[in-house]
């Protein structure tokens, strides 16, 4: 099981997948849904950007296997802490 949000950049396998999965944003509103949010959005690994039809909203718990954390420094944990504020409160209905 994940513990807090992945950094953007991370490399993940989702549960039945065999594509591996490029994070490139956090705490994502599902466009069209005023009440849905996810962990994160991605794209595929190593192609990258391919457009917004090849891109994915997943959480943590859809995550089998991290094969690369991404970059990770001050300013990206003290980001992290208040995205996972955010998504609480969210999720909550605040």
């Amino acid at each position: 099981m994940i513990e807090g949000l992945l950094p953007v950049g991370s490399v993940v396998l989702l549960k039945d997948s065999t594509k591996k999965v490029m994070i490139v944003g956090v705490c994502q509103k599902e466009v069209g849904q005023d009440t849905v949010f996810w962990d994160y959005s991605g794209c595929l690994f190593p192609e990258g950007y391919m457009g917004a039809d090849k891109t994915f909203l997943f959480n943590n718990d859809q995550i089998e296997t991290v094969y690369f954390l991404g970059y990770q420094d001050e300013e990206q944990m003290q980001f992290k802490r208040k995205a996972e504020e955010v998504m609480e409160r969210l999720r909550k209905g605040e």
